[in-house]
Protein backbone atom coordinates (compact mmCIF):
# COMPACT_ATOMS: atom_id res chain seq x y z
CA UNK A 1 0.00 0.00 0.00
CA UNK A 2 1.63 3.39 -1.11
CA UNK A 3 2.03 5.90 1.34
CA UNK A 4 -0.75 8.34 -0.13
CA UNK A 5 -3.09 5.20 0.61
CA UNK A 6 -1.84 4.35 4.25
CA UNK A 7 -2.53 8.02 5.15
CA UNK A 8 -6.43 8.06 3.23
CA UNK A 9 -7.37 5.01 5.32
CA UNK A 10 -6.39 6.10 8.37
CA UNK A 11 -7.95 9.47 7.54
CA UNK A 12 -10.99 7.70 6.87
CA UNK A 13 -10.37 5.54 10.48
CA UNK A 14 -10.27 8.57 12.58
CA UNK A 15 -13.16 10.09 10.98
CA UNK A 16 -15.15 7.38 11.32
CA UNK A 17 -14.72 6.54 14.57
CA UNK A 18 -13.15 9.04 16.76
CA UNK A 19 -16.05 10.45 18.67
CA UNK A 20 -18.16 7.34 19.01
CA UNK A 21 -19.50 6.82 22.51
CA UNK A 22 -17.73 3.29 22.76
CA UNK A 23 -13.90 2.38 22.62
CA UNK A 24 -12.94 0.48 19.54
CA UNK A 25 -10.04 -1.24 18.45
CA UNK A 26 -8.81 -3.29 15.42
CA UNK A 27 -6.54 -5.93 16.40
CA UNK A 28 -4.75 -8.52 14.10
CA UNK A 29 -5.04 -12.65 14.79
CA UNK A 30 -2.00 -11.99 17.52
CA UNK A 31 -4.36 -9.11 19.19
CA UNK A 32 -1.85 -7.01 18.27
CA UNK A 33 -3.53 -3.01 17.62
CA UNK A 34 -3.54 -2.04 14.30
CA UNK A 35 -5.55 1.34 15.08
CA UNK A 36 -7.94 2.36 17.72
CA UNK A 37 -10.29 5.65 18.81
CA UNK A 38 -9.55 8.06 21.44
CA UNK A 39 -11.91 6.79 23.58
CA UNK A 40 -10.40 3.02 23.61
CA UNK A 41 -7.23 4.67 24.50
CA UNK A 42 -8.82 6.75 27.36
CA UNK A 43 -10.31 2.95 28.66
CA UNK A 44 -6.84 1.46 27.83
CA UNK A 45 -4.80 4.48 29.93
CA UNK A 46 -2.81 5.24 26.57
CA UNK A 47 -2.23 8.04 24.27
CA UNK A 48 -3.81 7.58 21.13
CA UNK A 49 -0.77 7.12 19.65
CA UNK A 50 0.66 4.68 21.08
CA UNK A 51 -2.39 2.02 20.37
CA UNK A 52 -0.66 0.74 17.09
CA UNK A 53 1.53 -1.88 17.98
CA UNK A 54 -0.08 -2.24 21.35
CA UNK A 55 -0.71 -5.44 23.19
CA UNK A 56 -4.41 -5.83 25.34
CA UNK A 57 -2.74 -5.05 28.70
CA UNK A 58 -3.54 -7.81 31.48
CA UNK A 59 -7.75 -7.94 32.20
CA UNK A 60 -9.59 -10.23 34.36
CA UNK A 61 -13.62 -10.90 34.71
CA UNK A 62 -15.72 -10.01 37.31
CA UNK A 63 -14.63 -11.95 39.51
CA UNK A 64 -11.60 -11.16 40.04
CA UNK A 65 -10.19 -14.35 37.62
CA UNK A 66 -7.63 -13.28 34.91
CA UNK A 67 -9.37 -13.50 31.13
CA UNK A 68 -7.36 -15.19 28.74
CA UNK A 69 -4.83 -13.34 26.65
CA UNK A 70 -5.72 -10.61 23.76
CA UNK A 71 -4.26 -13.09 21.31
CA UNK A 72 -6.10 -16.35 22.71
CA UNK A 73 -9.32 -13.90 22.31
CA UNK A 74 -8.64 -12.76 19.02
CA UNK A 75 -7.81 -16.80 17.91
CA UNK A 76 -11.03 -18.32 18.98
CA UNK A 77 -13.34 -15.63 17.32
CA UNK A 78 -11.70 -16.07 14.35
CA UNK A 79 -11.30 -19.66 14.34
CA UNK A 80 -15.06 -19.96 15.40
CA UNK A 81 -15.97 -16.73 13.14
CA UNK A 82 -18.41 -15.99 15.89
CA UNK A 83 -18.80 -12.77 17.85
CA UNK A 84 -18.15 -12.72 22.23
CA UNK A 85 -19.11 -9.96 24.76
CA UNK A 86 -17.47 -10.52 28.06
CA UNK A 87 -17.17 -8.36 31.20
CA UNK A 88 -13.88 -7.15 31.61
CA UNK A 89 -11.70 -5.25 33.98
CA UNK A 90 -8.73 -3.27 32.46
CA UNK A 91 -6.31 -1.75 35.10
CA UNK A 92 -7.71 1.56 35.10
CA UNK A 93 -11.73 0.96 33.82
CA UNK A 94 -14.20 -2.14 33.69
CA UNK A 95 -15.94 -2.66 30.79
CA UNK A 96 -17.97 -4.77 28.70
CA UNK A 97 -15.78 -6.37 25.48
CA UNK A 98 -17.06 -7.14 22.15
CA UNK A 99 -14.92 -8.78 19.65
CA UNK A 100 -16.22 -9.50 16.02
CA UNK A 101 -14.71 -11.36 13.77
CA UNK A 102 -13.49 -9.91 10.35
CA UNK A 103 -12.59 -13.36 8.55
CA UNK A 104 -11.66 -11.92 5.53
CA UNK A 105 -9.11 -9.68 6.65
CA UNK A 106 -8.10 -12.23 9.34
CA UNK A 107 -8.23 -9.36 11.97
CA UNK A 108 -11.08 -8.76 14.78
CA UNK A 109 -12.86 -5.69 15.80
CA UNK A 110 -12.96 -4.93 19.22
CA UNK A 111 -15.59 -3.23 20.79
CA UNK A 112 -15.01 -1.38 24.28
CA UNK A 113 -18.64 -0.06 26.15
CA UNK A 114 -18.06 1.67 29.72
CA UNK A 115 -19.73 -0.53 32.70
CA UNK A 116 -22.19 2.27 33.20
CA UNK A 117 -23.42 1.98 29.75
CA UNK A 118 -26.66 -0.15 28.60
CA UNK A 119 -25.63 -3.79 27.23
CA UNK A 120 -27.90 -4.59 24.79
CA UNK A 121 -30.37 -7.79 25.27
CA UNK A 122 -28.90 -9.12 21.90
CA UNK A 123 -25.30 -8.70 23.45
CA UNK A 124 -24.04 -12.22 23.06
CA UNK A 125 -24.16 -13.79 26.27
CA UNK A 126 -24.04 -17.00 24.72
CA UNK A 127 -20.38 -19.12 23.44
CA UNK A 128 -20.55 -18.98 19.57
CA UNK A 129 -18.76 -22.21 19.47
CA UNK A 130 -20.81 -24.44 22.00
CA UNK A 131 -23.81 -22.64 22.40
CA UNK A 132 -23.52 -22.78 25.87
CA UNK A 133 -23.51 -19.36 28.34
CA UNK A 134 -20.10 -17.48 28.64
CA UNK A 135 -18.49 -16.38 31.48
CA UNK A 136 -20.51 -13.45 32.17
CA UNK A 137 -23.95 -15.26 31.90
CA UNK A 138 -22.21 -18.04 34.45
CA UNK A 139 -21.22 -15.47 36.81
CA UNK A 140 -24.89 -14.28 37.05
CA UNK A 141 -26.47 -17.50 37.31
CA UNK A 142 -23.64 -18.57 40.09
CA UNK A 143 -24.28 -15.16 41.82
CA UNK A 144 -28.15 -16.30 41.83
CA UNK A 145 -27.32 -19.84 43.24
CA UNK A 146 -25.57 -18.32 45.86
CA UNK A 147 -28.04 -15.69 47.02
CA UNK A 148 -30.61 -18.28 46.97
CA UNK A 149 -28.41 -20.74 48.96
CA UNK A 150 -27.94 -18.19 51.39
CA UNK A 151 -31.73 -17.02 51.65
CA UNK A 152 -33.38 -20.83 51.76
CA UNK A 153 -30.93 -22.69 53.70
CA UNK A 154 -29.83 -24.75 50.39
CA UNK A 155 -26.67 -25.22 48.90
CA UNK A 156 -24.52 -24.39 45.54
CA UNK A 157 -22.02 -25.98 43.81
CA UNK A 158 -20.14 -24.94 41.18
CA UNK A 159 -17.84 -27.67 39.23
CA UNK A 160 -14.90 -26.97 36.61
CA UNK A 161 -13.94 -29.19 34.01
CA UNK A 162 -10.30 -28.87 32.20
CA UNK A 163 -9.80 -30.25 28.92
CA UNK A 164 -6.30 -30.49 29.51
CA UNK A 165 -5.46 -32.57 26.61
CA UNK A 166 -7.09 -30.00 23.97
CA UNK A 167 -3.57 -28.48 23.25
CA UNK A 168 -2.61 -31.90 22.27
CA UNK A 169 -5.60 -32.34 20.36
CA UNK A 170 -4.61 -29.30 18.28
CA UNK A 171 -1.43 -29.78 17.03
CA UNK A 172 -1.92 -33.11 16.39
CA UNK A 173 -5.25 -32.58 13.92
CA UNK A 174 -5.28 -29.21 13.81
CA UNK A 175 -7.56 -26.52 15.46
CA UNK A 176 -10.90 -27.47 13.74
CA UNK A 177 -11.08 -30.96 15.42
CA UNK A 178 -10.06 -29.15 18.62
CA UNK A 179 -13.00 -27.12 18.44
CA UNK A 180 -15.23 -30.29 17.20
CA UNK A 181 -13.63 -31.81 20.38
CA UNK A 182 -15.15 -28.64 22.75
CA UNK A 183 -18.11 -29.49 20.75
CA UNK A 184 -18.78 -32.49 21.44
CA UNK A 185 -18.35 -32.29 25.00
CA UNK A 186 -20.95 -29.35 25.40
CA UNK A 187 -23.34 -31.23 23.86
CA UNK A 188 -22.84 -34.33 26.30
CA UNK A 189 -22.67 -32.40 29.75
CA UNK A 190 -26.00 -30.27 28.13
CA UNK A 191 -27.71 -33.21 27.62
CA UNK A 192 -26.61 -35.98 30.29
CA UNK A 193 -27.23 -33.35 33.07
CA UNK A 194 -30.36 -31.85 34.98
CA UNK A 195 -31.97 -29.24 33.14
CA UNK A 196 -31.93 -26.97 36.43
CA UNK A 197 -28.05 -26.78 35.79
CA UNK A 198 -26.52 -24.34 34.59
CA UNK A 199 -23.45 -25.59 32.03
CA UNK A 200 -21.22 -22.90 30.77
CA UNK A 201 -18.10 -22.37 28.68
CA UNK A 202 -15.50 -21.02 31.29
CA UNK A 203 -12.18 -20.69 29.46
CA UNK A 204 -10.52 -21.80 26.04
CA UNK A 205 -10.31 -25.24 27.61
CA UNK A 206 -12.60 -25.55 30.25
CA UNK A 207 -16.14 -25.70 31.27
CA UNK A 208 -18.93 -24.93 34.19
CA UNK A 209 -21.16 -26.68 36.12
CA UNK A 210 -23.51 -24.87 38.65
CA UNK A 211 -25.59 -27.35 40.84
CA UNK A 212 -28.42 -26.27 43.23
CA UNK A 213 -29.23 -28.87 46.07
CA UNK A 214 -30.96 -29.25 49.06
CA UNK A 215 -28.19 -30.91 50.60
CA UNK A 216 -25.34 -33.07 50.55
CA UNK A 217 -21.83 -31.81 47.84
CA UNK A 218 -20.94 -31.51 44.65
CA UNK A 219 -19.19 -34.74 44.45
CA UNK A 220 -21.82 -36.47 42.59
CA UNK A 221 -22.26 -33.99 40.09
CA UNK A 222 -18.40 -33.76 39.60
CA UNK A 223 -18.45 -37.24 39.20
CA UNK A 224 -21.60 -37.32 36.71
CA UNK A 225 -19.17 -34.35 34.94
CA UNK A 226 -16.12 -36.28 34.47
CA UNK A 227 -18.10 -39.62 32.92
CA UNK A 228 -19.60 -37.32 30.56
CA UNK A 229 -16.93 -34.98 29.54
CA UNK A 230 -13.86 -37.81 29.78
CA UNK A 231 -15.40 -40.32 27.54
CA UNK A 232 -13.88 -40.96 23.89
CA UNK A 233 -14.65 -38.91 21.08
CA UNK A 234 -14.44 -40.04 17.26
CA UNK A 235 -13.45 -36.78 15.13
CA UNK A 236 -11.87 -37.16 11.73
CA UNK A 237 -11.84 -40.75 11.70
CA UNK A 238 -9.74 -40.94 14.81
CA UNK A 239 -10.66 -41.86 18.54
CA UNK A 240 -9.54 -38.74 20.90
CA UNK A 241 -9.65 -39.77 24.63
CA UNK A 242 -10.31 -35.79 26.05
CA UNK A 243 -7.93 -36.39 29.52
CA UNK A 244 -9.95 -33.99 31.99
CA UNK A 245 -9.58 -32.45 35.40
CA UNK A 246 -12.56 -31.94 37.60
CA UNK A 247 -12.71 -30.29 40.72
CA UNK A 248 -15.64 -28.89 42.80
CA UNK A 249 -16.99 -26.75 45.44
CA UNK A 250 -20.15 -26.42 47.68
CA UNK A 251 -21.44 -23.16 49.42
CA UNK A 252 -23.90 -22.24 51.97
CA UNK A 253 -24.18 -19.03 50.20
CA UNK A 254 -22.04 -17.06 52.45
CA UNK A 255 -18.90 -16.79 50.42
CA UNK A 256 -19.29 -14.39 47.94
CA UNK A 257 -18.70 -15.57 43.44
CA UNK A 258 -14.75 -14.44 43.32
CA UNK A 259 -14.04 -16.82 46.37
CA UNK A 260 -15.89 -19.59 45.47
CA UNK A 261 -14.14 -19.35 42.02
CA UNK A 262 -10.97 -19.01 43.58
CA UNK A 263 -11.18 -21.65 45.67
CA UNK A 264 -12.09 -24.25 42.81
CA UNK A 265 -9.39 -22.84 40.53
CA UNK A 266 -6.89 -23.56 42.69
CA UNK A 267 -7.91 -26.63 43.27
CA UNK A 268 -8.14 -27.33 40.22
CA UNK A 269 -4.33 -26.36 38.78
CA UNK A 270 -1.86 -29.25 39.47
Amino acid sequence: MSTVQTTTSRAVWDELVSELPVGMLLQDETGTVLAGNRLAATLMDVPSSALPGLRQPQAWDASGAPLPSCAELASQVLRTGSSLTIPMVLPHAQVWAEYHPLELRGQVLVVLRPVQSDVPHSARLLDGLTGLPGRALLLDRLDQALIRARTHGTLASLVLVDVHRLAAVNRKHGFERGDELLAVIAGRLREGLRDDYTVARYGGDEFAVVAEHPNGSGEAVAARVRELAGRAVRIGGARVQPGVRVCWVTSDGDAPVHSVLAHVEERLRP
